[in-house]
């Protein structure tokens, strides 16, 4: 008896430009010197339903080690995920985009969003955290980041 196995929505291939390991350098926005660095691989989980996203970013000598888990939920048309870290026992929920060359990351606990660019070979996302408006700015939710390829 051979068993049809569900295949990944079509729209998780969007978040295929994200793939691959990735160095970090940035600067928060008080900053003259570069104080945000890290190395992230994101790959996909077996059968291609959801993404991960594990690594390691430090901002002004914080050190966050994170794992991030994203699907997909078509009633909704979002891409979800949970990251789990070591800066306490609560997850934390984001969400994502991939438009094109446009790359959005956000979340609504800490009302902060991520909006990046793309390089045209794809190999450098540039782009930056800033609060939602009414939120005051810290280094935890307004800073530049880039992300560069390197594998």
């Amino acid at each position: 008896m051979v068993v049809d196995l569900p295949k990944p929505n079509p729209a998780l291939k969007r978040l295929e430009r994200l793939v691959g390991t990735w160095i970090i350098e940035g600067r928060t926005l008080d900053s003259k010197d570069n104080n945000v660095s890290g190395r992230v691989t994101i790959d996909w989980l077996p059968g291609g339903f959801f993404l991960q996203q594990r690594g390691e970013i430090e901002v002004m000598g914080l050190k966050v080690h994170a794992l991030e888990i994203v699907g997909y939920d078509a009633s909704t048309d979002t891409f979800s995920s949970y990251v789990f870290s070591n800066m306490g026992e609560v997850v934390a929920r984001y969400y994502w985009d991939v438009q094109g060359d446009v790359v959005t990351h956000w979340t609504e606990e800490f009302r902060a969003k991520y909006t990046g660019r793309f390089s045209e070979d794809g190999n450098v996302l540039s782009g930056g955290w800033r609060p939602e408006e009414g939120v005051e700015r810290s280094h935890e939710n307004t800073y530049g980041a880039t992300m560069t390829r390197v594998k």
